[in-house]
């Protein structure tokens, strides 16, 4: 039986520099500014295999979430009923959906774009739930207000 995880929220101060760097790493690719994990790893002076290391382990804390606007791309297998299993899941969240828009799909993958304004929970917990879900290809938060 898996040990489950246990989660503790830390001032950056108390933080290694290096977990800091791929904080930081992680939103150049998030954002588009760098394009592959070696480049953004660079741009921040962090190792690659720190970054490959600590990516999946360290998250930022967004602080007052509720009632921010995000937006969600999303790559999603061209499957009856997985649009409606993510929207559930947003709805789940108790997030608001503002817009939606998918793309016809092409190679049986549909592009997705919800944009939502956040309830209770976070944002780094939705996006979780939302990557859970099979058929979820890809998922990038492509923009935070």
């Amino acid at each position: 039986m898996a040990k489950e995880k246990t989660f503790y929220i830390v001032e950056e101060s108390a933080l290694p520099t290096v977990m800091v760097k791929v904080v930081e790493a992680k939103r150049l690719l998030e954002s588009g500014r760098e394009k592959t994990m070696q480049k953004a790893a660079t741009a921040v002076g962090v190792s690659r295999s720190a970054m490959y290391k600590y990516k999946d382990l360290i998250f930022p804390f967004y602080e007052n979430t509720r009632g921010k606007t995000v937006t969600l791309a999303m790559g999603l297998d061209n499957t009856p009923g997985l649009l409606s299993r993510v929207l559930n899941a947003v709805a789940d969240s108790e997030a608001n959906i503002l817009t939606i828009n998918q793309n016809i799909p092409l190679n049986h993958m549909a592009n997705v774009t919800i944009t939502i304004e956040m309830g209770p929970h976070s944002v780094a917990e939705l996006v979780k739930t939302l990557e859970a879900l099979d058929g979820v290809r890809a998922l990038k938060i492509i923009a935070r207000e």
